[in-house]
């Protein structure tokens, strides 16, 4: 893969050999991250899970204390005084069968996360094959099945992220943007990998975080000494 010359020049200051104490990993990123826009920094963590096992699958959420510095839009599905509540919390769009309707014959997705009661996922379930791949179904895991409403889109709006296995047991997740300072990224960094350790299925044996790499949008990635994340 051919790279352009901003990540060239960033990646001769990274030594591939070595790991990064955390704080020093965020000051490369940020110094990297040179785009004529505001890169997201993002966080890679190669997790000891095997996801082919059901007892070594996690999946959650975390409200990240500087938020990511992404304006997220929510669509909540829900109906009557329930929808009142979503609208008063700052929902983007409410809806109930009429957005189900929107989505599936307009194509429309112009929202990053969703929020459902539990008596609206009969209607929402409809929509599992289009959100599912996009990771935006609703799921009580992540709090974004409930009937506190209001909570969770304030929550989402506030910097939630949800965490979650992929194919290859890697997690990935925004930590926030390269206008964040150091301090506010190692704040949610932190944040996440309490929660990462904290969630820890018992099946898994040996060390929980393999790898940890941080990366800009258009930057090399660094890497993190996972060793003493965990002592953290």
């Amino acid at each position: 893969m051919k790279h352009g010359k901003r990540y060239t020049e960033g990646a001769k200051e990274i030594d591939r050999n070595r790991v990064y104490d955390l704080e020093e990993a965020i000051a490369i990123v940020k110094k990297n991250a040179t785009a004529k826009f505001d890169e997201t920094i993002e966080a890679h963590v190669r997790t000891g899970c095997d996801g082919r096992h059901a007892d070594q699958q996690i999946r959650g959420s975390v409200v990240l204390p500087h938020g990511t510095g992404k304006s997220v839009r929510i669509l909540v599905f829900a109906k009557d005084a329930k929808a009142d509540e979503a609208k008063a919390a700052g929902a983007d769009y409410v809806g109930a069968e009429d957005m189900v309707q929107k989505i599936q014959k307009e194509n429309w997705f112009d929202f990053d996360a969703v929020v459902a009661t539990p008596d609206m996922m009969s209607v929402v379930g409809r929509l599992g094959r289009i959100l599912g791949p996009r990771g935006m179904m609703p799921n009580p895991k992540t709090g974004t099945v409930t009937m506190d409403v209001a909570n969770a889109v304030n929550e989402i709006k506030a910097g939630k992220i949800e965490y979650r296995l992929d194919k290859t047991n890697i997690v990935h997740v925004p930590v926030g943007k390269a206008s964040f300072t150091e301090e506010q990224l190692g704040d949610n960094l932190n944040t996440l990998f309490d929660v990462l350790i904290k969630a820890r299925p018992a099946a898994v044996k040996g060390q929980f975080l393999k790898t940890v790499t941080l990366t800009s949008t258009m930057g090399p990635g660094v890497k993190v000494n996972p060793l003493k994340l965990t002592q953290a």
